[in-house]
């Protein structure tokens, strides 16, 4: 039986783990100790279309263990970390890796992939996308809350297992799919992505965001930049949602009354569910924003193409990462006005 190891389970690795348990994979987590505290007694999944798994008995690994056991090899190495996390990940795995272990990177944005590939040069490294929120919903148990097939990247070589590997995980809880065109699919999730830091500022949930215009007018206007950017690239980017990704920043813009008609998918998520980004900026924790609108504003420099709504919002998330003070939420209307104007 092929061997899985969940390296950085937190919302979204815990949950991954917890699908490939229930579905009979020989399975093992790498978490921080509070984490496997909040385990002890197994975990229950959900989702936000009513279905549901429970599983008992979930394996662990601590770092003792890492440190001290060099016949953890796995088949696959699930790495479910930030973006801020992978250059320590990196080293730290190494105990795991033997020299025919396939990775997985499952970071949001671009480029912390190529982290893994320099240290692992020998090893197929591949990328997945997880388009869905996780939420905890109470210790022990998880609550996917909204829509998405997870992508896992297959290349000429790796076709045969990728294609027995998503035949083998795919399943109501977690929809499984493969791809071979993961740069256009990372672009088309990045546009989505861009949310997070909007989010992140207004220190509300997502759904309440959403339905405040303003809001939706500062994503709007990100995601304007980043399609710039992808036509001048000439990345053609897959339909992720319902709606396609071009017609995103016109949808936004509607008037509320427009916008609650023609949105109800975009609005079909949990009142609950908040971003990644919001609770690395709530703990005080380094965000992931140079991996998300960072890469745009990249990406557009060497294209010559101005992103200021971009620039301006990574400066917000900046500022207040770098002076620790809590996230007050900045209101719809100001901080539009400040994505605006740059003050």
């Amino acid at each position: 039986m092929q061997t899985h190891i969940i390296f950085g389970a937190g919302l979204i690795g815990c949950f991954l783990g917890g699908v490939l348990t229930s579905l009979g994979q020989k399975t093992k987590l790498v978490c921080r100790p509070h984490i496997k505290e909040k385990l002890s007694n197994g975990l229950k999944l959900t989702d936000y279309l009513g279905h549901a798994s429970e599983t008992k008995n979930l394996n662990f690994l601590d770092s003792k263990d890492l440190k001290t056991n060099n016949e953890n090899f796995c088949d696959f190495l699930w790495i479910t970390v930030k973006c801020t996390g992978v250059d320590q990940a990196s080293k730290d795995i190494r105990p795991l890796v033997g020299p025919d272990t396939i990775l997985l990177c499952c970071q949001n944005g671009l480029g912390s992939d190529h982290i893994i590939k320099q240290q692992y040069p020998n090893n197929r490294v591949l990328r997945v996308m997880v388009p869905f929120n996780v939420a905890e919903i109470k210790p022990g148990h998880l609550h996917r809350g909204s829509e998405g097939d997870l992508s896992i990247e297959v290349t000429l070589e790796t076709e045969d297992i990728i294609g027995s590997l998503t035949n083998q995980i795919h399943c109501n809880l977690m929809p499984v799919i493969q791809t071979d065109e993961m740069q256009a699919l990372l672009w088309a999730k990045l546009q989505l992505n861009l949310g997070n830091s909007v989010n992140a500022l207004a220190n509300i949930p997502v759904k309440a965001m959403l339905q405040q215009r303003k809001y939706r007018l500062v994503i709007a206007a990100l995601m304007k930049e980043l399609l710039w950017v992808t036509k001048a690239l000439h990345i053609d980017l897959p339909k992720v949602t319902a709606l396609p990704g071009k017609y995103l920043p016109f949808v936004l813009s509607l008037p509320n009354f427009l916008f609650n008609l023609v949105a109800n998918k975009m609005l079909a998520i949990d009142p609950t569910v908040r971003t990644s980004m919001w609770w690395d900026l709530s703990q005080g924790k380094k965000t992931e924003i140079d991996y998300l609108n960072g890469a745009i504003v990249s990406a557009a420099k060497e294209l010559n193409i101005p992103c200021p709504a971009n620039n301006n919002i990574i400066s917000f998330i900046k500022l207040i990462e770098n002076s620790g003070a809590q996230n007050p939420g900045i209101p719809a209307a100001e901080l539009f006005e400040k994505i605006r104007t740059g003050s």
